[in-house]
C-alpha cells in the first residue's frame, strides 16, 4: 500500500496527505509520516506547493483527532467493549487512559508527535472520560501543528534522504512511546505503594 500511495503524491499530493493523516489518526495503519516527508521533497523540487501540502496535512490531522475524540465522547462505551476484545488493542487503551490521567491536555499534546503510536488512543480515551473539548482541541491543534512541520519540513530540506529520514524517526517515536508508557506505570505503581493503607474497620 505505501508504494502505491507514495506514487500518488506527485499528483494528488494535497488529497493524498489529508487523506493519510485522517485516517492515521483513527487507528489505521497508514504511512502518514513517509508521505509528508515526500510531499515536503516534492514541494523542495517546486512539482508541490509547500504551503498546501502542509494546509492539507494539518487540517486531516486534525478532524481525525476530532473525530476520534466524539467517537469516544458519543459512543466509547460500545466501541470500548469491541476495542478490548484485541488483547494489544485493550493493552493500548489501557495505557492511553493511564497517559491522559497523568498528563492531561499536555499528554494530548505530546501524543501527536511525540509519542505519536499512542495518538489515536489518547484522542478516543480524552473523549470517553469526557476532557473539556476546548482543551483538547488547542491543545490538539498545537501538537499536529508540530507533527506537520517537523515532517515536511523535514522532507522539504532533506528529500533525498527520505527513506532514512523516515526510519530514524519511526524509530525514534516507537522508542519514546514505549518510554512514557513505563514512565506512567511506574509513577502510577510508586503512588500506589505510598499511598497509605486503609485502617482496619475491624
Amino acid at each position: 500500500m505505501s508504494d502505491t500511495l507514495l506514487a500518488l503524491v506527485p499528483q494528488y499530493g494535497v488529497y493524498v496527505l489529508f487523506g493519510a493523516t485522517f485516517l492515521s489518526c483513527l487507528f489505521l495503519p497508514v504511512p502518514s509520516s513517509i508521505l509528508m516527508l515526500t510531499g515536503g521533497a516534492f514541494a523542495a523540487t517546486g512539482d508541490l506547493s509547500l504551503y498546501s501540502i502542509t494546509l492539507s496535512a494539518y487540517v486531516g490531522a486534525v478532524i481525525g483527532d476530532q473525530s476520534g475524540f466524539n467517537l469516544g465522547r458519543f459512543g466509547g462505551a460500545r466501541i470500548h467493549a469491541f476495542a478490548i476484545k484485541n488483547q494489544k488493542r485493550a493493552a493500548l487503551l489501557d495505557r492511553a487512559d493511564s497517559y491522559i490521567d497523568q498528563y492531561g491536555g499536555k499528554g494530548v499534546f505530546f501524543s501527536t508527535w511525540l509519542v505519536a503510536p499512542l495518538g489515536p488512543y489518547v484522542n478516543f480515551i480524552a473523549g470517553v472520560v469526557r476532557m473539556n473539548w476546548l482543551k483538547f482541541t488547542i491543545w490538539d491543534m498545537a501538537g499536529e501543528a508540530v507533527w506537520v512541520l517537523v515532517y515536511v519540513g523535514l522532507g522539504y530540506t532533506f528529500g533525498d534522504n527520505i527513506q532514512a529520514i523516515g526510519e530514524i524517526l519511526g524509530n525514534l517515536s516507537g522508542a519514546l512511546a514505549a518510554g512514557a508508557i513505563a514512565g506512567v506505570l511506574g509513577w502510577g505503581l510508586f503512588k500506589r505503594k505510598k499511598s497509605p493503607e486503609s485502617p482496619d474497620q475491624s
